[in-house]
């Protein structure tokens, strides 16, 4: 079992929010993987080092176990139990890792980027899916890495240069307004609730409020339209969120096959991962059955942050 954080008996759910997830999960199991620690991992930047060389590197000191489903992808510890600085580490500064939690290396993977590829991240910043993604495509062909706010283009430019990646070009603009482009691949990685990163950012449950969630769902329903029309017959475009909200995940998914006649979505299979039944129907709302083809995990399936993942094709 994961480790309890130490102040977690002073950490409050609003009532809502408790009788909200008691109707999406084992509540009790939910909460208790919430408030424990998470795990660090990294991923290696194969652009600069191989795997096996980083793990000389740093194996001395530091402890790694591979992640199932990404071969570059290991969960990191110290072999003093104290010690959590790898962002300290020379390796680090030098580029050869990304600190980056491993339920988040699962949309590029799923995106599949290909040497040549013309690819857009439409909520790029701060860079950990991008430079992914430039890494799988090995610097080759173009990444349009997008955002829209000045101040997140300062990390997804420092972060994309200490990675290596050249084959990209840094945007600044709404995602939505995005027009007339034909990308062969588009990532969705779209902003919302994070209910999923609990562990990780403990303020979600101070901010967390119905309102909230279905102001983010028409946002999120915004960019995967305009996704869309941005995407080549024949294209593939992966949605994901770090939510857990069903309105923001299966719902934005029903909502847009409903709209799309053109759109096929496609199972998602990952060696290793455990995955959890997505949600079909919730508060007298019956989403389009297809979205069981949608990858939902709960903090509890990997020892992770919760995640959701759909894969769509342009017919």
């Amino acid at each position: 079992m994961p480790k309890i954080m130490p102040n977690w008996k002073e950490i409050r759910f609003k009532d809502k929010f408790i009788e909200h997830y008691k109707q999406l999960t084992d509540w009790k199991v939910f909460k208790e993987y919430s408030l424990s620690f998470l795990r660090r991992s990294i991923r290696v930047n194969t652009l600069k080092i191989s795997v096996e060389e980083l793990k000389k590197r740093i194996e001395k000191d530091w402890k790694l176990t591979p992640v199932p489903w990404c071969k570059e992808g290991f969960w990191i510890e110290h072999q003093r139990e104290d010690r959590r600085d790898i962002g300290n580490l020379t390796e680090h500064t030098l580029g050869y890792f990304y600190v980056q939690e491993a339920a988040s290396m699962i949309p590029p993977l799923v995106l599949d980027p290909q040497p040549g590829d013309i690819i857009l991240d439409i909520a790029a910043s701060p860079g950990s899916k991008a430079s992914q993604i430039a890494q799988y495509m090995k610097n080759k062909g173009v990444l349009i890495a997008n955002d829209y706010k000045y101040d997140r283009m300062i990390p997804l430019d420092l972060n994309l240069q200490r990675m290596g990646i050249t084959n990209s070009i840094i945007t600044l603009m709404e995602g939505r307004r995005f027009r007339d482009f034909q990308f062969d691949k588009i990532l969705v990685d779209a902003p919302c609730s994070g209910t999923g990163t609990i562990r990780k950012s403990l303020k979600t449950l101070l901010i967390w409020n119905p309102n909230m969630v279905k102001r983010l769902a028409g946002t999120q329903k915004q960019l995967i339209e305009t996704a869309f029309k941005n995407l080549k017959k024949g294209g593939t475009l992966v949605y994901s969120t770090c939510t857990l909200e069903p309105e923001e995940d299966e719902a934005v998914i029903s909502w847009f096959l409903e709209h799309h006649a053109d759109a096929k979505l496609e199972e998602i299979k990952l060696p290793g991962l455990k995955r959890s039944s997505p949600i079909i129907e919730f508060k007298g709302e019956k989403f389009n059955p297809e979205v069981k083809k949608c990858l939902r995990i709960w903090p509890q399936d990997n020892d992770t942050e919760g995640f959701f993942v759909a894969k769509i094709k342009k017919l």
